[in-house]
C-alpha cells in the first residue's frame, strides 16, 4: 500500500477548512498540502443541515473570509447561500483539486523517530495511510453522525413523526401539520418561523428560556458603504463595524447585566403581542452571554407568534403519549410531528483517535496555547471559533497564526514544535466559557484553558488579532527543536502499524 506524504494535512472542507487552504497556499506557497474531508460534499455545517430555515446566527461580514468579500444583499444569510460561497471561494482560490472527498481520519499518530504524523484514513471502504509535517484539525466540534436527544419518557409510544434537525428527511410534508419542537436555542429559533409558513401551528416548547434578539437580515450601512465604495472597501468597513458592535455588546452584557437584560427585555415587548407574558417565556434564569446568543432576523419568530402561527410552551416534558406530548403541568400537546432541536454531540477532530509514540492522547486533561494549539502535541492545530462572535473571525486567525508558526520554523531550521508550559501550574478552566449544556455534556472531553496568556482563550477579536498577526511566534509556551530522523519514514510507518 502507497504512503502519501504532505508537508500539511488539513481535516475538513467546511468553513473553516477552505478558509485554512487559501492562507496556507497563499502564506506559505512552498508547501505541499491536501484537505481530507469525511464527507461527499464540501461545506461541513452548511451542507449536512437541511432542516427549514437554516441560515447562520451570525452577519456575512464577520462569519465570511476577510480575504473574499460577501456580497448578497442579506447579512444574515440562508444556508444555501453560505454553501455557495464556500464552494465558489475554493473554486475561485484553486483549493476543490486539493480536496480529497470520502476521506475520514480515522487515527493519528506522531512518530518521534521519523518527526512526522502517520494517518489513518477510511477511503470509500478502504484503508489508506498518509504522512505529514504538520496536521491541522478543521473539523468544528460535534459529532456529524449523531445528535443529541435526551431519553425521553414514553417517546417509544409516539406514532406520530419524530425527526432531529441534524438528519431531516427531504420528503416531508408539514403542510397543515401540528408541530412541536423542543428546545429553544439557534436551531430551533430558526426552525420554527420557517416552518409556521406551511404547518398548521408550531409550538416552541422549552424548559428554559433563551435570550433572543431581533436584527435587520439587511445591514443599511453596508449597503451604503457598498454604493460608494470599491467591494473590497466597503466589506471591510461592514466587516470592523460589525466586530466593534458585536465586541461592545458582548461586553456591555457581561459588565451591566441588568441592564442588558433590560434592553432585551424592551425590545422582546416591542415585537410581541400587547399582554404576552414576555418573562416567563423570554426571560432567562442565567446572565446574558453565559449561554450563547440567539438572533432572529427581522423579528420573524416573534412575527409568527404575533400572527397566531407559532407559540412558546414553557414547561417539562412528563411524557410522549400515541398523539403528542403530556407536560408537567398537565397540559397536553398535540403533535403530528415533533422536532427535537435538543443539541449537538460534542465531539472533538471528528473523534479521530491520537496517540504519541504509541500513547493514547485524552484531549480533556491538556491546555490549550493560544487557543489553537494543544499542550505536549507536535506540529498539531486545532481550529476553534469564538462563542460571543462569528466562528470564522477566529478561525482565520488561526489559520494565519499557522502560517507564521510554519514559516517561522522553515526560517528557523527547527522540525518540531509542542507547546510545554514547563513547570508553571495552570489552574483549569472551560475551554468556551459556556454553560450551554451539549459544552457541560461534554466538558471532561474537551481541552482546558488556563487563566492567563498564552493559555487562555480569549473571546476579544481585536486583542487576538494583534497576538496572531503582529504578536511573537515564539514564547514561553512554544518548545521548539531540530532532531533528526532516527529511521526512514517507511520503516517508523511500518512500525506504528504493527
Amino acid at each position: 500500500m502507497s504512503i502519501e506524504h504532505f508537508d500539511v494535512v488539513i481535516i475538513g472542507a467546511g468553513l473553516s477548512g477552505v478558509g485554512a487552504a487559501y492562507r496556507l497556499q497563499t502564506q506559505c506557497p512552498s508547501k505541499r498540502y491536501v484537505v481530507l474531508e469525511g464527507r461527499g460534499e464540501m461545506g461541513g455545517t452548511w451542507d449536512l443541515f437541511r432542516y427549514p430555515g437554516i441560515r447562520s446566527d451570525s452577519d456575512m461580514f464577520t462569519l465570511g473570509y476577510p480575504f473574499r468579500p460577501w456580497t448578497e444583499a442579506k447579512a444574515i444569510a440562508d444556508g444555501p447561500s453560505i454553501l455557495k460561497y464556500i464552494r465558489e471561494t475554493a473554486a475561485e482560490y484553486g483549493i476543490t483539486g486539493h480536496i480529497r472527498f470520502h476521506h475520514r481520519v480515522a487515527a493519528a499518530e506522531w512518530s518521534s523517530e521519523a518527526n512526522c504524523w502517520r494517518l489513518e484514513v477510511e477511503a470509500e471502504g478502504e484503508r489508506r495511510e498518509f504522512t505529514c509535517d504538520f496536521l491541522y484539525a478543521c473539523s468544528g466540534y460535534y459529532s456529524y453522525e449523531d445528535g443529541h436527544t435526551p431519553a425521553f419518557a414514553g417517546i417509544e409510544r409516539y406514532k406520530g413523526r419524530l425527526i432531529h434537525p441534524q438528519h431531516w428527511p427531504e420528503e416531508l410534508n408539514y403542510d397543515g401539520q401540528q408541530v412541536v419542537v423542543i428546545g429553544s436555542g439557534a436551531t430551533a429559533v430558526t426552525i420554527v418561523p420557517a416552518m409556521a409558513e406551511r404547518a398548521a401551528h408550531v409550538t416552541m416548547l422549552q424548559r428554559s428560556p433563551t435570550y433572543i434578539a431581533s436584527l435587520p437580515a439587511r445591514d443599511r450601512i453596508a449597503d451604503f458603504a457598498r454604493r460608494w465604495l470599491p467591494e473590497r472597501w466597503a466589506h471591510g468597513l461592514a466587516r470592523w463595524k460589525n466586530i466593534v458592535l458585536g465586541l461592545a455588546f458582548y461586553h456591555f452584557c457581561r459588565r451591566w447585566p441588568d441592564a442588558a437584560r433590560r434592553l432585551i427585555r424592551r425590545g422582546n415587548v416591542a415585537y410581541l403581542p400587547e399582554g404576552y407574558d414576555v418573562d416567563k417565556d423570554f426571560k432567562p434564569q442565567y446572565q446574558p452571554w453565559d449561554q450563547r446568543f440567539c438572533i432572529v432576523p427581522n423579528a420573524d419568530l416573534f412575527k409568527a407568534i404575533r400572527r397566531g402561527r407559532a407559540s412558546v410552551v414553557t414547561d417539562e416534558i412528563e411524557t410522549f403519549t400515541e398523539g403528542g406530548l403530556r407536560l408537567k403541568s398537565g397540559r397536553e400537546l398535540a403533535a403530528d410531528i415533533v422536532v427535537t432541536a435538543t443539541g449537538l454531540k460534542v465531539r472533538l477532530v471528528g473523534g479521530m483517535q491520537m496517540r504519541i509514540d504509541g500513547e493514547r492522547v485524552n484531549p480533556g486533561s491538556l491546555f490549550v496555547y493560544k487557543g489553537l494549539m494543544l499542550s505536549g502535541i507536535p506540529n498539531f492545530a486545532l481550529c476553534v471559533g469564538y462563542t460571543n462572535a462569528s466562528w470564522t473571525l477566529r478561525a482565520d486567525l488561526s489559520s494565519v497564526f499557522v502560517c507564521r508558526l510554519l514559516n517561522y520554523m522553515d526560517r528557523n531550521g527547527y522540525r518540531t514544535c509542542v507547546p510545554d508550559p514547563g513547570k508553571d501550574e495552570i489552574e483549569p478552566h472551560p475551554l468556551l466559557g459556556l454553560n450551554s449544556g451539549y459544552l457541560l455534556r461534554a466538558a471532561d472531553e474537551l481541552p482546558k484553558q488556563g487563566a492567563r496568556q498564552p493559555w487562555m482563550m480569549r473571546q476579544n477579536y481585536v486583542l487576538d488579532a494583534i497576538t496572531m498577526k503582529l504578536g511573537s511566534v515564539a514564547d514561553e509556551g512554544l518548545r521548539f527543536s531540530t532532531p533528526e530522523a532516527r529511521v526512514e519514514l517507511e520503516e517508523a510507518v511500518a512500525q506504528i502499524g504493527r
